[in-house]
């Protein structure tokens, strides 16, 4: 009686499958997979170019100081360090327990004539321990004869880019002509501004001049050797390649220094998005401004290696660009100082392919689309469309870090579960949803983890299932593993593999095994 029942069940899903899916399912279907392909060759078109500029800039050696006027700075015996440029270090932070006493140390250590630099830390700090440790850091550097300003302000009000439009109010810093910025874990070396101030004093039409970050933890665990991998053909090749095409990329908010005017012409600081670097770049680059990318000169910084942290670094980085775009699109289009080739390559390939169509199709064809033609034999995608683009793309994405080439695998499934929430976040910036303007500061643990797992370990960590469950990766996992089984049981096109080896990863992500694991006492 119960089979009879389950068939008879059994039997009315299938027929109203089947109703469902003639007039309705595949016409949608096959409408995605055409949107998806089309992203597809976008990208691929985008990843193509890119690659064949690096290689004509590595063939033929066009150096930062090659393209532009570029002396090393010296000594006048008559205007003595007067001949130097006033420079202001900004050093934003906010509860940074961990690395404080690094960036602060960092910056102090900086090689310019003392009387020609400033050290201002903004501190937003709402731990007043942790703030009464950072003043006391800057007044011991100040007993030393460095000139260092410790500010504070009774609000957070625009986070980031209200510290720092807050501290370039401040009266001394109308004697300044640039401003570098470190974010509070980084660690510049001490040359850092020989290599950097002569192309802003010897070429009046420069803004920017933005360094390569170097991680001093990307061997901490796998999840830092993925977004090494990311974060290398961020900087090897986008970076580079704007930098050399068309004098402007995203300013990545630290490790750069800025001319002040360039920054008072553009508008100054603003905190209408959790992108104001890259507000702050767009303006500028409106205003006819050049930027330079300087890849030889590396800061040390900190990845984020857990994986609650760098979730809330990715949906700021995915939604702060998105939202931005849309905010700013229009007056990209009436521009009429930057050259119409600039401005299409700000629209299209900057904002348009990068930031949104890299992350839409990273999720919607590989996890939702390819897998839901399993069940519909109707729609079928391109073998070219579903391997051969998606492997040239992750190629060209994998050389940024040959070191790593033999874990490939695990950064392609990687990033097509973190492409979930850069998703996710991508439509809440278009669509200026509940989190667009949220802003979680990036956990850095410094050097607090080694300290915490060398003492004396607690007989049992408490860790929270909680904070250990994410169930949207949970859910996207499982959906995947129900096409998998489908696909190996009834389907002809072999994707079983993959969905297998995809379902894992989210189901890795989802129990909350992935990144460093900080225990708590």
């Amino acid at each position: 009686m119960e089979q009879t029942s389950t068939t008879i069940v059994t039997g009315q899903v299938g027929l109203m499958w089947q109703q469902v899916k003639v007039p309705l399912v595949v016409p949608v279907l096959k409408a995605m997979v055409v949107l998806c392909l089309a992203m597809s060759v976008m990208l691929f078109v985008e990843r193509v170019y890119m690659g064949i500029v690096i290689v004509f800039l590595k063939l033929f050696g066009r150096k930062p100081e090659k393209r532009y006027k570029w002396e090393p700075m010296k000594d006048d015996v008559e205007l003595g360090n007067s001949a130097y440029p006033m420079v202001l270090i900004q050093i934003p932070m906010y509860n940074e327990k961990e690395v404080y006493q690094l960036s602060i140390g960092a910056a102090c250590g900086l090689s310019w004539p003392s009387d020609r630099i400033v050290i201002q830390v903004l501190d937003d700090s709402t731990d007043h321990t942790i703030k009464s440790m950072v003043e006391q850091e800057c007044q011991r550097w100040a007993n030393k004869g460095v000139n260092i300003k410790y500010e504070i302000r009774d609000n957070r009000n625009g986070y980031k880019a209200g510290a720092l439009k807050e501290g370039m109010k401040h009266s001394y810093v109308k004697q300044c002509d640039y401003v570098a910025i470190f974010d509070a874990d980084f660690q510049p070396e001490p040359d850092f501004l020989w290599r950097t101030i002569p192309f802003l004093v010897n070429n009046p039409e420069i803004a920017l001049v933005q360094a390569r970050w170097k991680f001093v933890n990307a061997d901490e665990c796998l999840m830092t050797r993925m977004q090494e991998m990311s974060l290398d053909y961020h900087f090897k090749v986008e970076q580079e390649v704007g930098s050399s095409t068309y004098a402007f990329f995203g300013f990545n908010g630290t490790a750069g220094v800025w001319r002040i005017s360039a920054i008072d012409e553009a508008g100054g600081w603003k905190d209408r998005t959790t992108v104001e670097d890259m507000d702050l770049a767009v303006r500028a680059s409106l205003k006819g401004w050049k930027f330079v990318y300087v890849g030889d000169l590396k800061v040390k910084n900190e990845l984020p290696s857990t994986f609650k942290a760098y979730r809330y670094q990715q949906h700021r980085w995915s939604c702060g660009p998105a939202n931005l775009f849309k905010k700013m699109v229009m007056e990209i289009i009436r521009n009429r100082k930057v050259t119409l080739w600039k401005k299409l390559y700000v629209i299209y390939s900057f904002f348009f392919v990068r930031k949104i169509v890299a992350h839409l199709v990273t999720f919607v064809f590989y996890c939702v689309v390819l897998p839901t033609t399993v069940f519909v034999p109707d729609v079928q995608v391109p073998k070219w469309g579903a391997v051969y683009i998606p492997s040239i793309i992750t190629l060209l994405n994998a050389v940024g870090t040959p070191r790593s080439l033999h874990l490939m695998m695990f950064w392609i499934l990687f990033e097509n579960v973190m492409s979930l929430h850069r998703t996710k976040a991508t439509f809440i910036g278009l669509l200026e949803a509940g989190r667009v303007n949220e802003w979680v500061v990036t956990e850095k643990l410094g050097d607090a983890l080694k300290t915490k797992l060398g003492a004396k370990a607690p007989k049992k960590p408490r860790i929270r299932i909680g904070d250990r469950l994410h169930l949207l990766e949970l859910g996207v996992g499982a959906y995947l593993f129900f096409c998998g089984c489908y696909d190996m049981s009834f389907g002809a096109n072999r994707y079983f593999i993959f969905l297998f080896l995809q379902c894992i990863a989210f189901f890795v992500a989802g129990f909350g095994y992935v990144g460093t694991i900080v225990p708590t006492s």
